[in-house]
């Protein structure tokens, strides 16, 4: 008989310690709401990219919120028919929603045109870039999960100069990413 409690009494504790596992992870991502004002960064910091593409990169929602699950930022992009090279992301799913200006997206083998209130998904795995097509543009850009997209966006911004395509490759690969083929060109 007290075999059986004792079984019982061990197996009912089980899922309490994996809930307060769970509950710690829980725990470490924001407990309290917050606002980002329009043209400011989560941490008062903003990127100015020089390098691949001219942009500007506010934080708006970090991973430290969202336990490593989700970021998202704002992008001004002042790189006309410019953008990144194709490329992947193995372990993100992506999307952007066009605020201002207009885009040419290439997911896989399709190529969409973006316009102001459009939205786009890249799922995790196949390949992708853009090319923006007017002289400024405005982009909300979420990533999920976050990986390590935040210290890539930090260490692109330290570029004042457009790196070799060598380091271009090292950078993203260091970030979890992989460049598949060359920027989109604008049509």
């Amino acid at each position: 008989m007290k075999r059986r409690v004792f079984i019982w009494t061990a197996l009912s504790a089980y899922p309490l310690s994996v809930f307060a596992k769970l509950s710690s992870k829980i725990m470490s991502s924001s407990l309290k709401g917050f606002k980002v004002n329009s043209g400011e960064d989560r941490f008062n910091a903003h990127s100015e990219m020089m390098g691949v593409t001219s942009n500007i990169l506010d934080l708006k929602i970090s991973s430290n919120d969202t336990n490593g699950q989700l970021s998202v930022f704002e992008q001004t992009g002042l790189t006309y028919k410019g953008g990144p090279p194709l490329h992947i992301h193995p372990n993100q799913d992506e999307f952007f929603y066009v605020i201002e200006g207009e885009y040419i997206y290439q997911v896989g083998e399709d190529k969409y045109n973006l316009k102001a209130g459009d939205t786009i998904f890249l799922p995790r795995g196949i390949p992708h870039a853009f090319v923006q097509l007017k002289e400024k543009g405005k982009l909300l850009v979420g990533y999920q999960p976050s990986g390590k997209m935040e210290d890539f966006f930090r260490k692109t911004a330290d570029w004042t100069s457009p790196p070799s395509q060598e380091e271009i490759i090292r950078v993203f690969a260091d970030h979890d990413m992989k460049v598949v083929g060359p920027p989109l060109k604008a049509e």
